[in-house]
């Protein structure tokens, strides 16, 4: 059964892999709360250290955050991050949840299952509706925003290059709407 979990030391080595697989296999990562970037220029322990200090006191320029690894089976299938509110940067690009998930587990629908337990979070901090952006280049992201009930307000362009898509979903409507598909097994790919 899927289930986010809070990341911790017991899961340093299977976080090293989730990372390096995406290296392997040249692919973004998004939705990681920096974990690539501490692993390359710092340790796991001082990752564990920023998440913890975003979730309760955030440096300036920075949200309140809370990341989760999504596991099945003991192995880190995907990750999310969840801003608790949104600064001006975030409103415009960015949202309130960044998600990812391993590159030899696409296109099975996890992304589905981890943004429905996302928003579940999210209802637990009293967000009513959550704003979530996409590549525009990227119909995986966007489909399962939708798949969740994300209605498109606008695409805005970046420096004439990437075109974005930001979403709206109201928690409370994609948590009933999406109950049975994704709630009582925990996985309907």
């Amino acid at each position: 059964m899927l289930k986010l979990i809070k990341p911790a030391k017991v899961y340093e080595q299977k976080a090293k892999e989730y990372i390096n697989e995406f290296y392997k296999y040249n692919s973004q990562i998004n939705g990681a709360g920096h974990l690539d970037k501490y692993l390359k220029e710092s340790t796991y322990k001082k990752w564990l250290e920023y998440i913890k200090k975003l979730e309760n006191t955030p440096e300036p320029g920075f949200v309140t955050a809370s990341t989760y690894f999504l596991i099945e089976n003991d192995e880190i299938i995907g990750m999310i991050n969840i801003r608790h509110y949104l600064n001006e940067s975030l409103l415009e690009l960015g949202g309130h949840i960044g998600y990812s998930i391993r590159p030899t587990k696409r296109g099975n629908g996890y992304n589905k299952i981890n943004l429905y337990l996302g928003l579940k979070k999210c209802q637990d901090l009293g967000l009513e509706k959550v704003l979530i952006t996409a590549d525009d280049n990227n119909p995986a992201s966007y489909r399962t925003i939708e798949a969740l009930g994300g209605i498109l307000e606008n695409k805005v362009e970046l420096d004439n290059k990437e075109t974005y898509r930001r979403y709206w979903i109201n928690v409370s409507n994609a948590l009933k709407e999406n109950k049975n598909k994704y709630e009582q097994t925990g996985k309907d790919l």
